[in-house]
């Protein structure tokens, strides 16, 4: 971790490596003890059995949270309020691209831009898994981070909080004469990280890779559901599902689109979805620590159970 180029970084530290219960050599203990009359794994807790829990993500990305929720017993409603599109204009984003070695990090906040930018390498016969030797990743989120795994890209740097802010706090190295490379939602993103490496005395690109835009309108199972009241929970997973679920609430329900969310708790993922739901819907109910998906599902297990019922304390 000690020069511009990266070099030397420690990972993030993963998880234990141990198995519990393991017969040591020179044990007494029969191996009936330890194998064969174990009991059988308890079934996983089903901590959200019965209740409806709305999730906001994009079309394309609402997959993974339904596998979690479903996992804890949800009932998962499809409430889609981004639409992943390709940016105005690809020109920035292919013209950095083309001038990838002579970067020393690119920096993703984003699956959707880990996505966006290895499509358009591969339209230059490239990909992030053969980028040039020079060039470091780092990665904001652990999705982010498993996308680039998935494309033999592993992230270089990830860091320990699921946010743009702590990257910037536990970056590994002087941003002083770096080049970074920055893609990003073209709109509606926050601009901090640029700011923060410039500051430093970095030379930072920032080019549009993708846009997120709202859906024309909800499924009609979701309308439903809102109609009924049927819904214990919504989960927003950034400020624009917080903007883009107004948005589609009033187009659906009119001037008394805030009825609609009456007795249904709000979840945040993390700090700035936090303020948005505060600025345009007035509370929040929880937010997700860790900021990830892992981190909604136990928001909501621990505000939907008995014991759980918690506002956030600074609210």
């Amino acid at each position: 971790m000690a020069d511009a180029m990266g070099n030397h970084i420690s990972s993030e530290p993963g998880e234990g490596h141990g198995r519990e219960g393991t017969n040591q050599a020179g044990s007494c203990a029969p191996a009936d003890a330890t194998t064969n009359n174990q009991a059988p794994p308890e079934p996983p807790r089903q901590s959200l059995q019965g209740r409806h829990i709305g999730v906001t993500r994009s079309e394309q990305q609402i997959g993974e949270a339904r596998r979690l929720f479903e996992a804890a017993g949800a009932t998962v409603v499809d409430l889609p309020a981004l639409a992943v599109t390709p940016p105005d204009d690809w020109g920035p984003l292919d013209d950095a691209l083309a001038e990838l070695e002579d970067f020393h990090w690119v920096v993703f906040s984003s699956a959707n831009g880990v996505e966006a930018v290895e499509r358009r390498l591969a339209r230059q016969g490239i990909s992030l898994a053969h980028r040039p030797a020079g060039l470091r990743i780092a990665a904001v989120g652990r999705k982010t981070a498993a996308v680039l795994e998935s494309l033999g890209a592993a992230a270089d740097f990830v860091p320990p909080a699921f946010v743009a802010d702590s990257l910037i706090e536990h970056f590994p190295v002087s941003g002083w004469g770096l080049r970074l490379l920055i893609p990003r939602v073209q709109s509606g993103g926050r601009t901090v990280l640029a700011e923060a490496f410039a500051a430093a005395g970095a030379r930072v690109v920032e080019v549009s890779a993708y846009e997120t835009r709202c859906p024309e309108q909800w499924p009609s199972s979701a309308l439903l559901a809102l109609e009924r009241g049927d819904l214990d929970a919504i989960t927003f997973s950034s400020g624009k599902t917080v903007s883009h679920a107004c948005q589609l609430l009033e187009r659906s329900f009119g001037e008394g689109w805030r009825d609609r969310l009456a007795g249904v708790r709000l979840v945040s993922i993390g700090p700035q979805t936090t303020d948005r739901c505060l600025a345009l819907l007035g509370r929040v109910d929880a937010e997700a620590d860790p900021h990830d998906l892992a981190g909604l599902v136990a928001a909501c297990e621990s505000l939907l159970n008995p014991g759980g019922d918690q506002e956030l304390a600074h609210l």
